[in-house]
């Protein structure tokens, strides 16, 4: 279900250099409890018609940067406010699990990836993904061009550097599929959230999005020329345009809690909202990266506009509306880790549903929303040395 989808040569600029932000991961376990799903009072700044805001909290998957660049600016830009929603938006981090954050009620809502989320399902958790932001995959093995990589199955007896922490799951299924397996036909090797390992030649291919690490590479300075490396100087393997597409960033809520027709409401509230600053992203590139530069990225503006408009590649555009799950991408998702055994099976009814998408989507709508962004073009973006 890769359609759509821009070529990586289209804006080449920064990504969200993750490895920076690690310290941040310490500080958000403190941050997950103490806040209340109840309503409470007016605070300075409300919607002018609230009589109180709601209080929740959404756990992102990694620290600030602009892959969650929409849900900064719905609170930056009052659309939370406006909504009469009191948002926390928390980060996430290397021992910082948002599905399991999630469904130990320490937020109501969470930023995480279909496979790995439906893997905690499986284990028992009552996670549902009410909003699929992301409508394309970006995961990424990069290779040196000389390295003699060019597919999937060219990763056998070599050094494959992966992540770890859930997100070495689609590149498991992805090499299976090629007839390489992970366990014995490659070496794996632990890799840190930057492409340190592969510019060192300390693995073969890497992991990567096409948002963030690969950017980094292109970002680096050749020690042979004194410049900056270029796309041909690598190999990029699109495990998407491999077969392998797998849903990633959405917003998932507990079954339990969304039991409640309050809480559904709250549900609508937030999507809608959210909608509204993934919308402005698209639409002011340059405000929307200020927006993320001032929640704290460890990065500079050069990499966060790369992963910015690399990012709204993979929203927009979004052909049944921003957050509308693909049913085809979805079982495609799944076909591929049951085929991998990553899940035993495939998930029970409810794993996910588009209704209270389509409330906030409608309600967008009455108010002149585009929800589509059919006409969104992806802007060029120069790479600049260490994404300043």
């Amino acid at each position: 279900m890769s359609r759509n989808r821009a070529p990586l040569s289209r804006s080449v600029r920064r990504p969200a250099r993750v490895a920076a932000g690690l310290s941040a991961a310490a500080l958000l376990l403190s941050a997950c409890g103490g806040m209340s799903e109840s309503t409470g009072p007016a605070a300075a700044g409300a919607g002018k018609d609230c009589a109180s805001r709601t209080k929740v909290r959404v756990v992102l998957q990694w620290v600030a940067q602009a892959q969650f660049a929409g849900y900064y600016a719905a609170k930056e830009k009052g659309f939370y406010d406006k909504a009469c929603l009191d948002v926390t938006i928390q980060e996430g981090g290397v021992n910082i699990v948002p599905q399991q954050v999630l469904s130990a009620g320490n937020a109501e809502f969470a930023v995480s990836h279909v496979t790995k989320t439906m893997v905690t399902r499986e284990q028992g958790a009552d996670l549902v993904n009410i909003g699929q932001e992301f409508q394309r995959g970006a995961y990424l093995q990069v290779a040196w061009a000389d390295s003699g990589i060019k597919t999937l199955a060219d990763l056998k007896g070599k050094r494959v550097g992966s992540w770890g922490y859930g997100n070495e799951l689609t590149l498991f299924a992805a090499m299976r599929g090629s007839g390489v397996d992970p366990k014995k036909d490659a070496k794996i090797i632990q890799q840190p959230f930057d492409m340190s390992l592969l510019l060192k030649h300390e693995v073969d291919a890497a992991q990567a999005k096409t948002f963030n690490e690969y950017a980094q590479l292109l970002e680096s300075t050749d020690p042979k020329t004194g410049k900056l490396y270029r796309p041909s100087d690598f190999v990029a393997i699109n495990l998407q345009d491999a077969g392998y597409q797998s849903l990633e960033d959405g917003v998932y809520a507990r079954d339990g809690w969304l039991s409640k027709k309050a809480n559904q409401e709250t549900a609508v509230k937030f999507l809608k909202a959210t909608y509204e600053g993934w919308g402005y992203c698209r639409d002011e590139l340059e405000g929307c990266v200020d927006i993320v530069l001032k929640n704290g990225s460890a990065l500079g503006k050069g990499h966060q506009t790369w992963m910015l408009n690399e990012v709204n590649k993979l929203v927009w555009p979004a052909e049944n509306g921003v957050g509308m799950m693909d049913k085809a991408a979805w079982d495609q998702t799944i076909d591929i880790a049951v085929k991998a055994g990553l899940l035993k099976k495939r998930p029970t009814a409810g794993a996910y549903r588009t209704d209270l998408t389509e409330r906030a989507l409608k309600e967008l709508e009455a108010d002149g929303f585009d929800t589509t962004g059919a006409s969104y073009r992806p802007t060029e973006v120069t790479v600049t040395a260490g994404g300043r």
